[in-house]
């Protein structure tokens, strides 16, 4: 096997660097380096200094954190909350992903699998809830963080897609939610982008794009509004159980009745936590603006992915550009969130060009402007999951999956209700409630993972040439399916 994998590795990284990437993964993500440019001079939040006192403390300042804030100050105004963030809000995840904004309709299949129709169904509403929060937000805000409403569409992009195209629609029609997917036939696929790989589509109403770094750095100016305090370059160093509790930063602690963790990848190294996740890494791009050519051949405002499991996702911008990502960045080793193959992996640079240069082959004339990479906290069933540390009142939430802008406004909410002892609509959903599968421990998670991520791309790669994947790279892609589990099934 490991003879297997490691061959198979290097004729992997040869064949992605068919196409050498041509600007290489570099920090910040455009998002977040634009959002600060538009956002002018506004200073940083302090760092913490000696000690402060909250009703509750929340560690992350990201998308979950500041959600997590403002669901509180929503519900009871006069808690006192306080954020730390161990950089600049929005300089993590939340300021990197590809601002597709949707909710569940589209998982409904593995869902119900997973959770039953039931459950399915209740999360898939709850995202919609949560695209209507996200929606009367942007409309309220004072910042334009770039909101456009066209759908989201999932396409088919070679004939080993195909097949799976019926079975969004056949899910949708079985839970008696038919208008939830809608198929698109090839011309009516071509009709809203032109590409000559796509065939047919399915086409969801619920969809959205956004300039996350923007939106994030708006959702920071909000919370400050509200009186929540925000501490910067003010990472968590120790959590010092007990009634109440310390959060202790290298610059001072805060004391709190409750402390909620919104860090997401970095939980990865928490018992209750770890036994249910790993972590993958996903890279994007974004290309210089031409948007007289992008209108020509993609008219609307809708966000695009295909169906490959390491999944292409796409979406324009206002102004004319494309980002275009890919899932298939490296499966990283325990904790080691920060190493270079979470951020500066030339390869997966290299395969979300390729993407690029494939499906939009109309804008292949325009420069790629910029490549980043990042961690992403992937579940052992692929959704969230919001909990309270037993026996404290230590909250959490992590395993977005990659599926990060509308499941954060959920995961804010359930969140808020676990800090305040609700039993409600957000606490009763199986994003809170549900038995998580167990993964592998390491070493045999990260050797296993990767062994089946390179038979996974070897199929998908051969698929799309028209050929069929090697024998080996067959059956380790067969593997999870075989084994039940949803981590490598799409």
């Amino acid at each position: 096997m490991t003879a297997t994998l490691a061959a198979g590795t290097a004729s992997h990284r040869e064949a992605a660097a068919e196409r050498y990437p041509t600007v290489p993964p570099m920090r910040p993500a455009w998002w977040f380096a634009e959002a600060l440019a538009a956002e002018g001079d506004v200073p940083p939040c302090p760092a913490l200094r000696g000690e402060a006192q909250a009703d509750v403390a929340i560690v992350g300042g990201g998308f979950t954190g500041l959600w997590t804030a403002l669901a509180l100050k929503d519900r009871n105004p006069g808690l006192d909350v306080v954020i730390l963030e161990a950089e600049t809000c929005g300089a993590g995840a939340s300021g990197m992903n590809g601002g597709k904004v949707h909710g569940y309709w589209a998982s409904l299949g593995g869902m119900a699998a997973q959770i039953g129709p039931d459950g399915a169904l209740a999360v898939a509403r709850a995202g919609a809830r949560a695209q209507d929060g996200l929606r009367a937000f942007v409309r309220q805000c004072a910042q334009d963080v770039w909101w456009r409403e066209g759908g989201s569409i999932r396409v088919s992009a070679s004939p080993a897609q195909d097949q799976k195209l019926a079975g969004y629609v056949a899910t949708a029609q079985r839970l008696g939610v038919p208008d939830s997917a809608v198929a698109l036939s090839e011309a009516e696929v071509q009709a809203r982008c032109a590409s000559p790989v796509m065939r047919g589509g399915v086409f969801f109403e619920e969809g959205a794009t956004v300039h996350p770094g923007r939106l994030v750095r708006a959702l920071r100016a909000a919370a400050l509004a509200r009186g929540v305090r925000i501490y910067e370059d003010a990472r968590m160093v120790g959590l010092d159980p007990g009634v109440p509790m310390r959060v202790r930063t290298a610059g001072g602690q805060v004391i709190a009745r409750d402390v909620v963790l919104a860090t997401n990848v970095a939980l990865i190294d928490r018992p209750g936590v770890r036994e249910h996740m790993t972590v993958f890494s996903s890279y994007a791009l974004m290309t210089d603006a031409d948007p007289d050519c992008l209108s020509r051949f993609w008219p609307g405002e809708e966000g695009i992915s295909d169906l490959r499991m390491f999944v292409h996702y796409f979406r324009k911008t206002p102004d004319g550009r494309i980002l275009m990502g890919s899932g298939s960045g490296p499966i990283l080793y325990g904790d080691r969130i920060g190493s270079d193959s979470a951020r500066y992996d030339r390869a997966s640079a290299a395969r979300a060009e390729a993407g690029l240069r494939r499906l939009l082959p109309g804008f292949g004339h325009v420069r790629v402007a910029s490549v980043w990479g990042g961690a992403i906290d992937v579940a052992s069933d692929r959704l969230p999951y919001f909990g309270t540390v037993p026996g404290t009142r230590v909250h959490f939430g992590c395993g977005y999956s990659g599926h990060g802008v509308n499941p954060t406004y959920i995961g804010g909410q359930c969140l808020a209700s676990l800090v305040l002892g609700l039993r409600d609509e957000w606490t009763s959903l199986p994003l809170c409630t549900r038995t998580r599968p167990r993964l592998p421990p390491e070493p045999f998670r990260y050797l296993g993972g990767n062994a089946i991520r390179w038979g996974i791309m070897n199929c998908e790669i051969a698929k799309e040439r028209g050929q069929r994947g090697s024998l080996p790279a067959r059956a380790l892609a067969a593997l999870p399916r075989a084994l039940g589990m949803r981590i490598g099934v799409r």
